[in-house]
């Protein structure tokens, strides 16, 4: 039997398996209703109204604060001897490559294909909207923490449901707590493999095959596939073997490196066609508020919107505090300000740069997709560029590739910690794991298992409601951290504190 009837055969039967499964989870957390004529996924609704409530819970904390965030980045209110395995810089890259990815350049040409380009606005007050969630998430994260006696860390909501919701509620709140982290753990590590892993190993190969003479090209064949799965897998293997301190410091140069190739082409096509910025700025806000728009008017932009960047930008999904509670830092309100600048930078530019960026070169494949036809966001995308860059599916080829491997990457830790707290923290336990994530790293160049990859996405976004009830339950002692931090923030700019005091003792646990 070739590879390639062995790898069809196995994507069947697992389809076959599955398929129920997903398509009934599917529709459960996926479940729509009926909106002037579009549909409204309640799932969306929950995060964006999770949004609104801690934007106005906070009073608007992710504009308020937004400049101390950057403050708190750049290193100006380190403390000395904080527990921790990374700075906030190299966390803040860490979390950014776990949803920077194909969605920001595929998804949104789909967003405004279908949604129209108001799509953009609603995705930009979206992404806002996350910001104050992203917030309260990760402060939680670092707080509840556990710093083990080798220095590494553990967090996530895993970690900080249990423990909170005990310190709150008592023991009822802890039996809660210890389901919902046992819940939480197999979310993440489903997801972690199938979504985070072999998906966009899969999409990142298809991508290369494109731009490398298609199916009969270099890459095209089993062998090409087989190939390049390797490479991947021993390449996030190296890295996974360092831990988040080696992830951390790969994601925090790619991370800059990716966005910035990335966000410097669609400047090159938006420089070359400024005289048509101020049109494109003008159809974006009245296809916005227009209601003769695409896909149910004004409404239908606005989910098409929401959807997009609550997609995109993960906020209110749980997974980012597992890497942001790896930082070094003594306060965790000052990493919960870093964090709300994730949802800024994935969605509010780079999302944005990407629309403004189709909406401007109007490539002819856009208006082909807003009437009905069936076409890859990707090459949408391409398309647009291409207008201006003649080469630059190649550009985009790095791009896609660059953006699929820190993802990977950083999931591939996601994944680790959510497989360390169901199974224990041996370094035989470990390295387990890490056979297992570059197996799948492998497979995702050889096989599609799109219906595995539909229910890691209706599995993590089952553990966004979970995930927001405990953070709508523990937002008091988020509140608490922020006046501590703000406090501390208040006393080092007068003068009354050096870098060397707060001296604050830190829980060690095993």
């Amino acid at each position: 039997m070739s590879l390639d009837s062995l790898t069809t055969s196995v994507d069947e039967a697992v389809s076959g398996f599955f398929e129920p499964i997903a398509t009934w989870l599917g529709e459960v957390v996926f479940y729509a209703v009926p909106v002037a004529g579009t549909d409204l996924p309640l799932i969306v609704a929950w995060l964006v109204v999770a949004g609104l409530v801690f934007t106005a819970w906070f009073g608007l904390i992710q504009v308020r604060k937004f400049k101390l965030a950057i403050d708190v980045v750049r290193g100006k209110y380190d403390e000395k001897g904080s527990a921790g395995e990374v700075n906030h810089f190299q966390a803040l890259t860490a979390a950014v490559s776990g949803t920077v990815g194909l969605g920001n350049i595929a998804g949104v040409a789909v967003a405004v294909s279908i949604g129209g380009p108001g799509a953009t606005f609603w995705m930009i007050l979206c992404g806002l909207l996350g910001m104050a969630t992203k917030f309260v998430e990760v402060t939680l994260g670092v707080k509840y923490r556990e710093v083990h006696a080798d220095g590494t860390v553990s967090g996530g909501p895993m970690h900080y449901l249990p423990k909170g919701l005990a310190e709150r509620f008592g023991k009822n709140g802890k039996t809660l707590g210890k389901v919902l982290a046992v819940l939480a753990s197999a979310m993440v590590l489903f997801f972690g493999l199938f979504g985070g892993n072999l998906f966009q190993v899969n999409q990142s190969y298809a991508q290369l095959v494109s731009v490398t003479g298609g199916e009969d090209g270099a890459m095209g064949s089993s062998a090409g596939a087989l190939f390049f799965g390797i490479l991947v897998a021993a390449l996030v293997g190296i890295v996974l073997l360092g831990g988040i301190r080696s992830i951390a410091n790969v994601t925090s140069r790619l991370v800059p490196a990716m966005a910035g190739i990335y966000i410097v082409a669609c400047l090159v096509v938006i420089l070359v066609n400024v005289t048509a910025v101020p049109d494109a700025v003008g159809t974006i806000i009245e296809g916005a508020f227009n209601p003769e728009g695409v896909a149910g008017g004004v409404l239908g932009a606005l989910i098409i919107g929401f959807k997009r960047a609550a997609f995109s930008n993960e906020a209110g999904l749980g997974s980012a505090p597992i890497a942001h509670s790896a930082v070094k830092t003594k306060h965790p309100a000052s990493e919960g300000l870093v964090a709300l600048l994730e949802p800024f930078i994935d969605t509010v530019v780079i999302c944005t740069m990407t629309a403004l960026t189709i909406v401007i070169a109007n490539p002819a494949s856009w208006a082909d997709a807003r009437a009905g036809e069936d076409i890859g966001g990707v090459t949408i995308t391409s398309d647009a560029f291409e207008t201006v860059l003649p080469w630059f599916p190649y550009i985009l080829t790095v791009a896609v590739l660059l953006f699929a491997l820190s993802t990977v990457l950083t999931w591939g830790y996601y994944g680790l910690k959510a497989w360390t707290y169901l199974f224990g923290r041996s370094r035989a336990s470990e390295l387990a794991y890490k056979v297992v994530y570059t197996v799948f790293a492998v497979a995702g160049s050889l096989l599609t298992l799109q219906t595995l990859i539909d229910l890691a996405d209706a599995v993590l976004f089952t553990l966004a409601v979970i995930n927001i009830i405990g953070l709508y339950l523990l937002a008091p002692v988020v509140k608490r951290e922020l006046n501590s931090f703000l406090e501390f923030v208040r006393a080092r700019n007068a003068g009354e504190l050096s870098e060397d005091d707060d001296q604050e003792s830190v829980k060690t646990t095993v």
